[in-house]
């Protein structure tokens, strides 16, 4: 193994890879056909979030660069889709990616704090985004609405309109199903130009800079320009998700781009494992699905509150509560999160298989020894 080239080893090591990738889109298309409107709609929202926090995995995860200010790129995205979608009565293919420009153009201008500021100093800055997002937001009522909020369209493409549904085959795809396929046409696109930054020399410059920014430096990374980068990829991918997001709920408000969704999509990074591929979409599975199941067996668990029984604790306390322990958990226990822990444990099983491969292939060699 040692004379073999290092790009066949790289290529031995990324083949196993192949079959779950295959395996995860079949079951991502197959998916809708098989869980009832509830579920489906909590896929979206999956989706959706998976594809906004994927943006701040390539910024906070891979770069270093810590954001609180995630749900501002968010709000951005989603009222530009509601003026050229409402107002100028465009088309999806163009608010969509208009959303994710404008959103991008904010995250390029804050990119300049990211200059002078790290760390904690970084963080209280974007944390500034929200509110001043929120109260731009609610003040200009020309394209928000104000404080009570706004409609938003539902997507469509030419003849391709996402309020009526489709028959494919005899297969009906409803509102709910068009979403959940464009959400997850978006984010697949996402995964795959996030993983071919990671192997270009831009995505090695950002982890240089998240290790050790003065030795990146020294050694030829443009920081300012790797940071910018990050920023700005990482609002374009929140702007065309809050869009998204606006588009589906069909209305939006300034309150809910607050301060709680930018935590959460930390939340999402830290427990599906920061640095990773796969890790936004296993921990907007965990934050978003856990409510979600919570509020559907509401009435099989005592301690909560809902349906009829007015006593015990709300669902959105439960589920705070559970990010809260997981999130200390896997930062004292597994810092690489959902996808670190599958990792160790499939090391393990490997190793226990070698090893019962090893202790039969001795025990074999024994026993043709004693015959002999």
């Amino acid at each position: 193994m040692a004379g073999l080239p290092r790009s066949v080893l790289a290529a031995a090591r990324r083949r196993p890879s192949v079959p779950w990738t295959v395996a995860a889109a079949v079951l991502g298309i197959l998916l809708p056909f098989f869980v009832n409107a509830y579920w489906l709609s909590t896929l979206v929202f999956v989706l959706i979030e998976a594809l906004a926090a994927l943006g701040l995995e390539v910024l906070t995860g891979r770069t270093g660069q810590v954001s609180l200010g995630h749900a501002a790129f968010l709000l951005v995205g989603a009222y530009t889709a509601a003026m050229l979608g409402v107002n100028f009565h465009l088309t999806a293919a163009l608010w969509i990616p208009a959303a994710g420009v404008a959103a991008g153009i904010i995250g390029g201008i804050t990119a300049f704090f990211s200059f002078r500021l790290r760390g904690l100093y970084l963080a209280i800055v974007t944390i500034g985004l929200v509110y001043i997002g929120q109260d731009v937001a609610q003040n200009w009522t020309t394209v928000s609405g104000g404080s009570g909020g706004r409609s938003l369209a539902a997507p469509s493409f030419g003849p391709l309109q996402f309020s009526k549904g489709i028959t494919i085959a005899g297969l009906g795809i409803t509102t709910n199903g068009l979403f959940y396929y464009l959400a997850l046409l978006l984010l697949a696109i996402a995964m795959w130009y996030v993983r071919n930054l990671g192997r270009s020399r831009r995505g090695r410059d950002m982890i240089a800079v998240r290790d050790h920014e003065l030795a990146s430096a020294v050694l030829g990374a443009n920081v300012r320009r790797t940071k910018t980068m990050a920023f700005v990829v990482s609002s374009v991918m929140a702007g065309v998700a809050g869009a998204l997001y606006g588009s589906f709920l069909g209305f939006v408000q300034p309150s809910q781009f607050d301060l709680l969704l930018s935590i959460q999509f930390v939340v999402m990074i830290v427990v599906g494992g920061m640095g990773t591929l796969w890790g936004p979409v296993l921990g907007s599975l965990f934050v978003v699905g856990l409510p979600a199941l919570l509020q559907n067996e509401v009435a099989a668990l005592p301690f909560l509150a809902g349906g009829t029984r007015t006593s015990g604790m709300p669902v959105s306390d439960a589920s705070a509560i559970v990010y809260g322990v997981l999130l200390v958990v896997f930062l004292l226990v597994e810092p690489r999160g959902v996808v670190g822990l599958a990792q160790r444990l499939g090391s393990l099983a490997r190793r226990r298989r070698e090893f019962s491969e090893v202790a039969g292939a001795t025990q074999l060699t024994s026993e043709l020894t004693s015959e002999g």
